[in-house]
């Protein structure tokens, strides 16, 4: 996942083509004077520059400009008006470092659905950056945003630990997202058109397919896609990215445990998706409270949870 930018500027790299023209040759005389009155120019020029820096301006390589020891960077060429030929071609434009820090954090939590990256291990950024063909240092910063999420947990001199969560856990994060979700689904069930409900079927759709591959992690990226939806519908931005992050946290698996939940699971968890997209487009209120009960807390139904 390497990524690289390079790019050269030839001589005339970023300035425009002149026209040719042939200029009427001056005499002798002429010549003479052009010249004395140029060798005048340039050494005020040149006097007006020391007395500017004498005045306390650092000349360019002081102020950080580029100077003519370093190669200048590339840029996109801009052909002047009187430019005869097509402009340089633009160079490609770099990667930003914070793309490249977005990409591992992708795979960074990819590997903990999955249990690649497994609770309890320490793992350094340097061999991370190895393993996915980058430097230490996105690594370095896509970790400590999964230690802000409390995914890992900083290691002096050492790395990362990957959190071990047990069942308690991931049980008090279901509870949470249950109290959040459940009754904003069963709100929307009752405001939202059926319109608008079958505008979100190709995203269960996609869980489906997701779950069909028996990926945890496309799973499990498809489903808070389709989680997000839902509630955008309640049109409050900040449930949304509170639901999202306690969905993910509650997306990890528990330590002890086979990598992650096996294919049946999810085809299963993605048909309730479908399901209760056809209930909510027929307004079938019944039925969407007990999907909305057995999706978000299974046996907890009876907890009082649905009565909000």
């Amino acid at each position: 996942m390497k990524h690289s930018a390079q790019g050269a500027a030839g001589p005339g790299a970023g300035t425009a083509a002149a026209a040719v023209r042939i200029p009427v040759q001056p005499s002798a005389a002429d010549a003479a004077r052009d010249r004395d009155r140029d060798e005048g120019q340039s050494r005020d020029e040149s006097r007006a520059r020391g007395r500017v820096r004498g005045a306390g301006e650092p000349d360019g390589a002081a102020r950080g400009e580029h100077t003519h020891g370093e190669p200048s960077a590339p840029g996109p060429s801009v052909p002047g008006p009187s430019a005869p030929g097509p402009s340089t071609p633009r160079p490609r434009t770099p990667v930003q470092r914070s793309s490249v820090r977005g990409q591992v954090l992708d795979a960074l939590r990819a590997a903990l659905v999955t249990g690649e990256l497994r609770p309890g291990e320490v793992y350094s950024a340097p061999v991370l950056g190895e393993r996915l063909g980058v430097s230490a240092t996105p690594v370095r910063e896509a970790m400590q945003q999964l230690a802000l999420e409390g995914a890992v947990e900083v290691v002096p001199n050492r790395g990362f630990r990957v959190v071990e969560r047990g069942d308690r856990e991931l049980a008090e994060l279901a509870e949470v997202r249950a109290l959040i979700e459940v009754p904003v689904w069963l709100r929307l069930a009752r405001t939202v058109p059926a319109k608008r409900w079958a505008e979100l079927r190709p995203l269960a759709e996609a869980t489906a397919r997701a779950a069909s591959s028996g990926c945890p992690a496309t799973y499990a990226e498809a489903d808070r896609a389709f989680h997000r939806a839902v509630l955008a519908l309640a049109g409050n931005e900040e449930l949304v990215r509170i639901a999202g992050d306690v969905h993910r946290r509650a997306q990890w698996p528990p330590a002890g445990s086979p990598a992650a939940r096996g294919r049946a699971d999810l085809v299963a968890d993605a048909h309730e998706h479908t399901a209760l997209l056809d209930a909510l487009i027929a307004g079938d209120a019944d039925a969407v409270r007990a999907l909305v009960g057995q999706h978000f807390t299974g046996a907890r139904q009876d907890s009082g949870v649905l009565g909000l």
